[in-house]
Formats: C-alpha cells, sequence, structure tokens
C-alpha cells in the first residue's frame, strides 16, 4: 500500500516516538532525529528554489547561508549537550541571573541509538521525498516565487523545533509523549499550511 506524503510523514513521526519509548530517549535525544528532517526539509527546498522561475545561484546560496547556519549552530549545540552529559546524562545549567544550577538531562547514548537515528532520517527523507514530488507538480502549475519558497521551510520547522524545545526545559513524567503529539500535530498543520499556499498561488496564476 502506498502511503500518501501525509500519511508517511504521520508514519515517520510515530515510528520516532516508538523508538524513544522503547529506547527511554529523553526530550534532548529526541531533537537528533528531528534536527535530521529539518535539514531533509532544506534540502528538498532549495532543490525547489534551483527549479523556481526567477531563482537563481545568489538565491540558493543565500538560503544555503541563512538555513544552514541555522542548523550547523543547531548541531554545535546538540553536540554540546551531548558530550558534556555525566554518566547519568545529566548536564549542569546555570541560570545566569540568579546563579542557580540545575540539572537538565540530555540523555545516555548507546549504539543503536545511533543505528535508529540513521534509520528515521532515512524515514523523513523518504517522507518529504514523496511530499516534494507532488509539490514540485504545484510548482510547475503555480510558479511561486522564490520569496515564498523561502519562506515555506521556516514555517515548516519552526513550530515544531519551538515545542520541542519547550519540552526540554519543561521535562517531566510524559514529556516526551505529550510534547511528540504536539510535534506531530505541528508537522501536520504546516504541511496542510503549505499546501494551501501552494494553492492560492496556483489560483492567482
Amino acid at each position: 500500500m502506498k502511503l500518501t506524503p501525509l500519511q508517511a510523514i504521520v508514519a515517520s513521526n510515530v515510528a520516532t516516538l516508538i523508538a524513544a519509548l522503547i529506547q527511554g530517549w529523553g526530550m534532548v535525544q529526541l531533537l537528533w532525529p528531528f534536527w535530521a528532517q529539518s535539514v531533509i526539509i532544506g534540502l528538498y527546498s532549495m532543490a525547489r528554489i534551483r527549479r523556481s522561475a526567477d531563482g537563481d545561484a545568489r538565491h540558493l546560496l543565500f538560503f544555503l547561508l541563512h538555513y544552514g547556519g541555522f542548523h550547523f549552530g543547531y548541531l554545535v549545540f546538540l553536540i554540546a549537550l551531548t558530550t558534556s552529559a555525566d554518566a547519568a546524562g545529566m548536564v549542569p545549567v546555570t541560570n545566569t541571573n540568579s546563579g542557580e544550577v540545575m540539572q537538565l538531562y540530555a540523555g545516555v547514548y548507546h549504539p543503536l541509538d545511533w543505528i535508529l537515528y540513521a534509520g528515521l532520517a532515512v524515514s523523513f527523507w523518504l517522507s518529504h521525498r514523496a511530499s516534494y514530488r507532488a509539490h514540485l507538480e504545484a510548482d510547475l502549475a503555480s510558479r511561486p516565487s522564490v520569496g515564498r519558497l523561502f519562506a515555506i521551510p521556516y514555517l515548516r520547522i519552526l513550530p515544531m523545533h519551538l515545542t520541542l524545545i519547550l519540552g526540554v526545559l519543561l521535562g517531566g513524567p510524559g514529556t516526551v509523549v505529550f510534547f511528540m503529539l504536539l510535534k506531530i500535530l505541528a508537522d501536520l498543520a504546516m504541511h496542510v499550511l503549505e499546501h494551501r499556499l501552494l494553492a492560492v498561488s496556483t489560483s492567482t496564476h
């Protein structure tokens, strides 16, 4: 049975949730597969910008520096959290205002975790590839501007990452399931919004 792009995205998210529950991942550990998802969204966005009517090398370079720079900083942050955790997976974080030191759970990693991360990245790549094919057809019909193609990936990733980072800060029992469900809803909402934006663009041509 062939999944629709929306169903494929849901399936990838559900697979991530199942892996998190089996492996006992915390919220910080969940940021890794979703960082990979964001990078994949960016790569497909670059392909769409390259194929757009008014896109050129300058647009691609600007998007690469802006979007890529953000994700490089994000990667450095994740590596710092992962490598600075103690044997129990805790990282001391100091409140700059009060000087109070709190313990943030960054997770305890096992070799299987990284294998699962790679598998989940492939899953997100396949789901967004299906979506990309549908978008290419819409792009040919509507010829969206480069500005709109620039904005769409940020609309896709910001709600989901804000949701996850809020989960990291709040912590507590049940956080992973609750914020994963919110993340899935954010993914679905942004997927639908993206298609509606393209539909509006089509209707104006």
